[in-house]
This record gives C-alpha cells, structure tokens and sequence, in this order.
C-alpha cells in the first residue's frame, strides 16, 4: 500500500484516482443500476419503459465492451477524505492531475476541461486540471472519492441564498423548482443532492458530496430521512419522468446534506446526478489498519 508510520503517499492516491477513473467511465454504479431496474418495474408508460431498458441496455453495453457509459464523460472531481490520525504529505494530490491526464488517453476519453471559463476556451487536451479537494474526518481511514460529472447534470444546478425565515418551506420550492425548470436537461432518472447550511462557498460542496451516497443508505438522522422521502415524493410528482418523456421516476432518490450556518443566513444548493452517475470510491487506508 505504499504507506509507512501512518503516511499515504501521493503516488498511492494517483494511482488509485487513475484506477477509480477508468473503472467510472464504463460501469455505471451498481446502487444506481438496481434503482433503473426497479423503476422500471414500476413504470407504467410505454415511453418511459423505453428510456429505462435503452439506459439499462446500454450500461450493460458499457460494461461488458469497456466503453464510456456516456459522450460526456465530464470533468474529474477528486475527494480525498483523511483520517485525523493518518499523516499526509503536503503534496498528497501532487499527481493527481497527471493520473487524469493517462486515464483520459488511456481509455480514449472526451476530453472535455477547457483553460480558462471566460479568457480562454481552448481545450487543454488532457481533461486537467483535476477539481480536486481534501476533508478530514475523525479516526484513521483514508478513501478517495472520484466523481465523473458531466455538462449538463452540473448545469442544472443551483445554489440560492434564502433569509432564515424561508424555512422547511422555502428549501423545498428551491428543490422543486430547480427540478421543474432544469431535470429535462439532466437526463433523467436523477439522483438529487441538496445541500442545506454552511456559506454560499460551501453548500455547493454539500450538494455534490451528497451525491456520492449510495441509493437506499441511512440518511444522517431521522429528520432527514424524512425531508429525502418528502422531496423525492413531490420531485416523482413531477411526472417529468424517464428523458424527460413522462412516468412515475424522475428521480431515484434524493440525498441531504445539512451544516451550521450564519444566524442571518439559510444557504441552499441542488446538484443533480444524472442517470449515468459515475462515481467510485476506494479505502486507501483501512479504519483498521
């Protein structure tokens, strides 16, 4: 594992990211292909049932031929969550970009990261920069987290500033209306991340994250649990349902995340994963080693 004294090593991290990458690109998360397959179990309309055997149809395609579950194979969003004990080196993510950069040539992917949003547009031809971040948690263990996220899941996002007096109420029509307006383009069946809390630069960051938690896992607490099934109820509701053609899923489930925010401040974030939610996450270091 390329680890001494409680040390994890750049090398260890890029070679896993590159690992997590090319296994993303072709093979659909399994929590994620349980959930199309039983939608479409449920599904009543013609149109829809066509969408979900096409989108189950053809994870099986990517699988078993190793090609990109979709076109857009998305810029490469990297989370290396470290135990408070485990010591890291200051250039832990040194190679992370270099990883992306082989994983993109290696399995033929599109390249899809340009220089500079505003200034300068021109493909940088490798997929890099990684988007890359570190977080600490209590204990030992250490997992890198790698999210595939295309253009049009991340452009039907939000992230809304509301006064603490929206309440409950307010979180939900933020939900619901990003949902109404922007699921169309998200290729649904959809798995919803919304992040409640923190600042208006972190709550993104708790939308995506909640993204990465498995269908059918517990939520953080009973409240939430509830505040998930609420959500998903109206969002299904919807009828907007499988591409966007009508039926009973437009989403797959809705995951919450919450934090401490200003008294003054009820921050707001939605980031929607698309049918074809690519993530994978590896435990570089074990709780028990």
């Amino acid at each position: 594992m390329e680890r001494e004294n409680n040390t994890l090593t750049a090398k260890r991290v890029a070679d896993a990211a590159y690992d997590a990458i090319r296994a993303a690109a072709v093979g659909l998360r399994e929590d994620v292909l349980c959930g199309l397959a039983a939608a479409r179990k449920i599904e009543e309309q013609p149109r829809a049932q066509s969408v979900l055997d096409c989108l189950l149809e053809n994870a099986q395609i990517a699988r078993e031929d190793g090609v990109p579950l979709c076109q857009d194979t998305g810029t490469c969003w990297v989370r290396l969550e470290v135990g408070e004990e485990l010591s890291i080196p200051g250039d832990v993510l040194s190679q992370v970009d270099d990883a992306v950069a082989r994983a993109y040539t290696d399995g033929r992917l599109r390249m899809s990261v340009v220089h500079d949003a505003l200034f300068d547009r021109a493909n940088t031809g490798d997929n890099t920069p990684a988007f890359a971040e570190i977080a600490t948690r209590p204990g030992h263990g250490a997992t890198l987290h790698v999210l595939l996220k295309g253009g049009g899941s991340d452009n039907a996002s939000r992230v809304v500033m509301l006064a603490p007096g929206a309440g409950i109420e307010g979180v939900r029509n933020v939900v619901l209306d990003c949902v109404r307006e922007k699921a169309a383009n998200a290729c649904p069946p959809l798995i919803v991340g919304v992040g409640v809390g923190a600042t208006f630069d972190k709550v993104a960051g708790l939308a995506k994250h909640a993204l990465l938690r498995e269908i059918g896992s517990p939520a953080a607490s009973p409240k939430h649990a509830a505040f998930e099934r609420e959500l998903l109820e109206a969002i299904n509701a919807t009828g907007i349902g499988p591409g966007a053609l009508g039926g009973k899923t437009t989403a797959l489930a809705v995951h919450l995340e919450t934090a401490p925010c200003h008294i003054a401040a009820l921050p707001v974030a939605v980031n929607m994963g698309c049918s074809a939610m690519r993530s994978v996450s590896i435990d570089l270091v074990s709780w028990e080693d």
